[in-house]
């Protein structure tokens, strides 16, 4: 089945950085496009990057662009997310998501059980 397992989170003071991992399994991983998702303390999913799955394009949403970079590596089946310049509304807790085709246009299939991060000095 499919398996997502996130890692890379933490405590970090605002303006610093941190990178996230997600180590996929249980499926033919470069066939599929990923996703990074967030979920603040009282609030709901927010989506935040895509990736197609040959990484040929990469979304992301406005309150991180700039600021983080979504990648992945196919032969290693993993994904990351290059967090910079961090704030305290990035704080949440970090899941990967996999998506139902190759392209971002698709919907999630499957989630990790997340990663923290935590923005405070």
């Amino acid at each position: 089945q499919v398996q997502l397992v996130e890692s890379g989170g933490g405590l970090v003071q605002p303006g610093g950085s941190l990178r996230l991992s997600c180590a996929a399994s249980g499926f033919t991983f470069h066939l599929y496009a990923m996703s990074w998702v967030r979920q603040a303390p009282g609030k709901g999913l927010e989506w935040v990057a895509s990736i197609s799955n040959g990484a040929y394009r990469t979304t992301y949403s406005d309150s991180v662009k700039g600021r983080f970079t979504i990648s992945r590596d196919n032969a290693k089946k993993t994904l990351y997310l290059q967090m910079n310049s961090l704030q305290s509304e990035d704080a949440a807790v970090y899941y990967c998501a996999k998506l139902e085709g190759a392209t971002i246009s698709n919907r999630v299939s499957d989630r990790g059980q997340g990663t923290q991060v935590i923005v405070s000095s």
